[in-house]
């Protein structure tokens, strides 16, 4: 599971599914859904989504670049699926959420776990 959930880690932006990762952790699919969830609390899709959100949260408030080029960079197929799963998780539009962000001049790893999503 571990190995499973480091591979969505670091390749968050590549299209990832449960056959893929469950290869990767050597367990069927149905098998790695249920022991995943059970084990981090949340299903691989969510974990993963949650995830790119993460990333997609530092881009907004590090970089100037449009909320489309980071919708894709962070492996979100269309701009409206990454707008719907961002204000899912966060409670605000991307474009919202980078007009409210301020860059901290703290190390990234205390900005992460300060604006950690903790959504649904």
């Amino acid at each position: 599971m571990l190995r499973a959930r480091d591979a969505m880690d670091r390749a968050y932006g590549q299209p990832l599914d449960v056959p893929a990762l469950a290869r990767i952790a050597h367990v069927s699919p149905a098998h790695f859904a249920r022991v995943f969830r059970a084990t981090f609390g949340e299903t691989p899709h969510r974990y993963l989504q949650r995830r790119r959100v993460e990333r997609a949260m530092f881009l907004l408030r590090e970089s100037d670049r449009s909320v489309t080029e980071i919708c894709f960079d962070v492996g979100f197929g269309s701009p409206g699926t990454f707008s719907r799963t961002f204000r899912d998780i966060v409670g605000t539009s991307p474009r919202d959420y980078r007009k409210q962000a301020v860059a901290a001049g703290v190390p990234t790893c205390f900005t992460m776990a300060w604006t950690r999503p903790s959504g649904p």
